[in-house]
Parts: structure tokens; C-alpha cells; sequence
């Protein structure tokens, strides 16, 4: 695929991306399994988990490529999705590809990282059964994050400052991003039950990945890291898989060991490719593209959570956040979408060609 096709990978909306991923579908014969979400798009649009099965239904090696699990980080892995899709079938027998597109719809089509519940969606996962974790660092600074004006006021800056200065820059990153159940109104808001989005993602799962026995995945992300540059942070559960995981995709990085930009986060979705497919061994990444400096980046989240928190979502200056938090996590630049094209390629194939036997997965 030469440049200029790659390029119009790419969507300026969710609806165009939708549509894109659509055709790409239809032009192989391929159905799209719609899970319809019983609100409005941002310009009218229905709203949807769609899922396309790209192989046979009883493959047992298969790859879940995963979009939109924050929604305005979409626009990336709905590209990748839709290329891989342009690009044909597995060229391995008992393979295939789960593409599940747009899994929080309602954040790709309005620009909120958030889904309708205002839940961060990578927090959600989390067994509700049981006390909620604790996340007493936000609990300290939820209004300075999100204080009554914007732009901040002196004083909550240097309210989160002082957090900085006493725990440190990956502790006040940590306080922020961890995931917190106290306020419903916040940040990174993992919720107080699952969402929709975790309930049908969960679902799809049951549908379409309980006869593999060999599951990759790849979660796309964006936001972290230098620009154009996809970190391939490992995803799995079992740590017995990390020298496969190594094998496929070369230098990996980890949270819990701290090589990653990301942090450790209580109820991240991959929670459900454990529980809903135990019989599968599961080698997976997520990865993280970078878009531009944090500086740029979490003052851009945090004006678009205050607008919400506080209502003022109407007028020129709800559109200017709207459009900043747009270019913090999607770049509108050539030179970015075809790093982001290549990238993703690569990594999907690379799993493709791991999980054969005798292959990279055998190493």
C-alpha cells in the first residue's frame, strides 16, 4: 500500500472512520457485527462496536485487534483496522483476525476520551463484587485538577506542584492516572459498575474467541511517548509468555517494572481476554503511540474533564477544547499517520506470523 493510500486510512471524524472500516469490510465480503449503542453520534450518527471477523469462524490461533477503547484515541486504530482489512486475509490456515472497532463509541464520535458513563474504560474492568481499590493520591487532588475556572487558577497549579514535589513526577502521574472510584465527576473514573462498553466488549469476546486456543492481542492506544513513535508496552497477564511476546515483537516494555511511559492501572480491559477466554494462552501488547509532549497533552484532558465537571460545555471556548483535545491525540499531520500505518502493520503482522506453529510463537 503506497503513502497516499495509507494516508486516507485516516478519518477527520468518527462517522468517516465508521464508514471507512465499512467498505473495507464489504469490499472483502466480509460481515460487520454492530453492537448498537442507544444514543446519538455527535453529528446524528448511530453509534457502534462493530466487529469484523476476518478468517475462519473456527480458527484456532486468532489476533483481536482492539480501537477506540478511549474514544478520541480512535482515529489511529481505526486506520490500522481498516488497513489491515485492505490488506487481506491471514496468509496462515486456522487463523484469524477479530478487528473490534470503536469499542467506546460515544468518546470517538464526541471527542471524549471518556464514555457516556464518563468512565475511563481501561479502569472499568474490575471485579465489582469486591471493594473497589483505592486511590487515595486523587482523592488529594481532584479540584486542583479540575478546579471551578479555567484556565487554572495560581493556586491549583501550585496545589499540584507541592503533589509533585513531595511524591515525586511518576508519583503525581500515579495519583492521576491510576484509576479512582471516589468521584464520579474525575479523572480516569473506573466506575461503580461495568459499562456498556465493557459489558458488549466482554460479549463479543464470548461470541467470537472461546474456540481459540492461541490468542495475540493488540490494543491501540495513543497520547504517551515521543511523537510518531509506537511504544509496545506487554499486555499479558502471565508473565511466562513475556520471552514470546519478546520473540514476536522485539523490545518490549512493562509497567509494572517501570521501563514504560504508562503506569500500572487497576481494571485495564485485557481483564477480559483473561477472564472470558481461559482457555486461550494470551501473548499480547498494547501499543502506545506518542503524539506530543505531556505538557501539551494532560492540560488538554484536563480542560475538556473541567468543561464537563462544570457544565460549560457550550460557547467558543468548549469548541477550542474540543479541538485541542483532538490534536493531543491525533495528530493531523502526514508524517504521523504514516509512522502510525507502518507501525501497526508491522506489529499486527508480527503476531499473525507469531502464533503459527514452528514459528516465532514456537521460537
Amino acid at each position: 500500500m503506497n503513502d497516499i493510500a495509507s494516508l486516507d486510512l485516516f478519518s477527520p471524524s468518527y462517522a468517516t472512520a465508521r464508514r471507512k472500516f465499512q467498505d473495507a469490510a464489504a469490499a472483502r465480503g466480509l460481515p460487520v457485527d454492530s453492537r448498537v449503542l442507544d444514543l446519538p453520534g455527535a453529528e446524528g450518527e448511530t453509534l457502534a462496536m462493530d466487529v469484523v471477523l476476518d478468517g475462519p469462524a473456527d480458527a484456532s490461533r486468532l489476533l483481536v485487534v482492539l480501537s477506540g477503547v478511549h474514544g478520541v484515541e480512535g482515529f489511529c486504530g481505526s486506520a490500522i483496522q481498516t488497513g489491515m482489512l485492505r490488506l487481506g486475509a491471514p496468509a496462515h490456515p486456522d487463523t484469524a483476525v477479530l478487528h473490534i472497532h470503536a469499542i467506546n463509541p460515544y468518546g470517538f464520535s464526541y471527542l471524549r476520551r471518556v464514555t457516556q458513563e464518563n468512565v475511563d474504560l481501561n479502569r472499568n474492568f474490575v471485579d465489582f463484587a469486591k471493594p473497589l481499590p483505592v486511590n487515595a493520591g486523587y482523592g488529594a487532588i481532584h479540584d486542583a485538577l479540575l478546579p471551578p475556572t479555567w484556565p487554572p487558577a495560581h493556586q491549583a497549579e501550585a496545589d499540584l506542584a507541592a503533589y509533585r514535589d513531595k511524591h515525586g513526577e511518576r508519583g503525581l502521574q500515579r495519583a492521576i492516572s491510576l484509576g479512582q472510584h471516589a468521584h464520579a465527576d474525575g479523572m480516569f473514573f473506573g466506575g461503580r459498575a461495568p459499562t456498556w462498553s465493557n459489558q458488549n466488549f466482554r460479549a463479543v469476546l464470548r461470541d467470537y474467541a472461546t474456540q481459540a486456543r492461541e490468542i495475540a492481542s493488540v490494543d491501540i492506544h495513543t497520547g504517551l511517548g515521543p511523537y510518531g513513535v509506537g511504544e509496545r508496552i506487554f499486555a499479558s497477564f502471565d508473565n511466562g509468555v513475556l520471552p514470546r511476546a519478546r520473540q514476536w515483537w522485539g523490545a518490549l516494555t512493562d509497567v509494572h517494572a517501570g521501563s514504560s511511559t504508562s503506569i500500572p492501572m487497576t481494571g485495564p480491559i485485557q481483564t477480559a481476554l483473561f477472564e472470558e477466554c481461559a482457555q486461550a494462552v494470551h501473548v499480547g501488547i498494547c501499543l502506545e503511540f506518542g503524539t506530543h509532549p505531556n505538557e501539551r497533552v494532560m492540560p488538554a484532558l484536563r480542560a475538556e474533564h473541567w468543561m464537563h465537571r462544570h457544565g460549560a460545555d457550550d460557547g467558543m471556548q468548549a469548541l477550542h477544547i474540543k479541538q485541542a483535545l483532538k490534536d493531543a491525540f491525533y495528530p493531523d499531520a502526514e508524517d504521523w499517520k504514516l509512522a502510525i500505518w507502518h507501525q501497526g502493520r508491522q506489529a499486527c503482522l508480527q503476531a499473525i506470523d507469531g502464533l503459527q506453529p514452528g514459528g516465532l510463537s514456537q521460537g
